[in-house]
């Protein structure tokens, strides 16, 4: 899978990571299969029971430790590729922490390495055989200096979750488009993977399809429901296009043939989830608080008595993963930054009757904000025959 990310990026990020690891007056980064990998080489490495890491010390040239059977896929990572990374390869028989041990020059319990930060997804198995091999390295979470540095999307980054937000999109619009009543929740959402791939994604994420009253679940599984006429169908739909992710949600009233359009009462519903999250995205600009996002847009939904029925964050970072930092919620008093990006999704959920939510991806620019996603916003009634 290629991200399109130029080799370039890839030596700036290393370098970056590297003196932030100095900086902080660790010893190094330990980083394994994960988005974290993939950010700082381009590796998107298998998760296997078998250890790869690459090891980041505060000086030298970083080191990839990797199983031998892996050699080929590791060799061709950008990163590696380009030379940035020193390739050290273990067999079977190996001990492969040791490996890692050694490389920081720490091969005895005399060594003295400092702080280590691993990556927060490493598993407990790795972390424990690492803490054994280094006995004197304090260990502490990798996000701390390496999330702020993903957080800010450079140029190339938001050119590919544009184009995998125009993807979306058009999966969303021949969804839409199509037959809709009659068919189950879970014949959608099959035909909705299809669609992502067809239009260029890697694989599909998520694929929530939610009609009538099961559009009151957030994170509703689809089900074999049938589609009816006369009811609202929630898209909720994303996946990897190119590494990085897509997340769109529409709301939409299915008429069918008779015309059965929506009451006045999930108009009100979905006009005030609209003004919600215009709010929201009106409110994107450097230097704004990220709760201050999530309170322009409740503060809507608040006041026309529907605060219990908003009972989750905004929105949420995107990039190599569909939830990463930062979060649009109360609490997070942190600064947007121009390269931030971001869902701004409000939702009103009136549980056994029906639901609302509009989403879409955002990006934070140096004079306020961008929305990649362009699907109408306004309540769609179709005809879903």
């Amino acid at each position: 899978m290629s991200t399109g990310i130029s080799a370039a990026r890839y030596e700036e990020r290393l370098g970056r990571a590297r003196a932030a690891v100095g900086a902080g007056g660790h010893g190094a980064l330990l980083i394994g299969v994960g988005p974290e990998l993939e950010w700082l080489i381009g590796y998107a490495a298998v998760a296997l029971e078998r250890l790869t890491m690459l090891v980041i010390p505060a000086s030298g040239r970083p080191t990839l430790v990797v199983p031998r059977l892996e050699v080929g896929a590791a060799s061709a990572a950008p990163g590696t590729a380009a030379g940035l990374v020193e390739l050290a390869t273990w067999g079977e028989t190996d001990d492969p922490f040791a490996l890692v041990a050694g490389t920081l020059g720490a091969r005895s319990a005399a060594g003295t390495v400092g702080s280590l930060l691993v990556s927060d997804g490493l598993r407990a198995a790795f972390l424990l055989r690492l803490q054994a091999a280094l006995p004197t390295a304090r260990f502490a979470l990798a996000s701390a200096l390496v999330s702020p540095l993903r957080q800010v999307k450079d140029a190339e980054e938001v050119e590919l979750l544009r184009a995998a937000a125009g993807a979306a999109d058009r999966t969303v619009e021949a969804m839409i488009a199509g037959r809709l009543v009659g068919r189950t929740e879970a014949d959608l959402a099959r035909e909705v993977r299809d669609r992502l791939v067809g239009e260029g994604h890697d694989n599909a994420e998520f694929w929530i399809v939610a009609g009538g009253p099961n559009s009151a679940s957030p994170h509703h599984e689809v089900s074999d429901r049938v589609v009816r006429a006369g009811e609202p169908l929630l898209f909720d739909i994303g996946g990897r296009r190119a590494g990085y992710c897509s997340d769109i949600t529409r709301t939409v009233w299915v008429a069918g043939a008779v015309d059965q359009g929506p009451d006045d009462a999930f108009r009100r519903l979905h006009g005030l989830v609209e003004q919600a999250q215009a709010a929201g995205r009106a409110a994107i600009r450097p230097g704004v608080a990220l709760q201050d996002l999530d309170r322009a847009a409740r503060a809507i939904i608040d006041a026309a008595g529907h605060a219990e029925h908003f009972f989750h964050r905004l929105g949420h970072g995107i990039g190599l993963e569909v939830h990463e930092d930062p979060y649009l919620v109360e609490g997070n008093g942190a600064a947007l930054v121009a390269g931030n990006a971001f869902s701004v999704e409000p939702g009103i959920y009136l549980e056994g009757r029906y639901g609302a939510r509009i989403e879409d991806i955002a990006i934070c620019t140096p004079t306020g904000g961008e929305t990649l996603n362009g699907v109408e916003r306004t309540l769609l009634t179709v005809r879903g025959e």
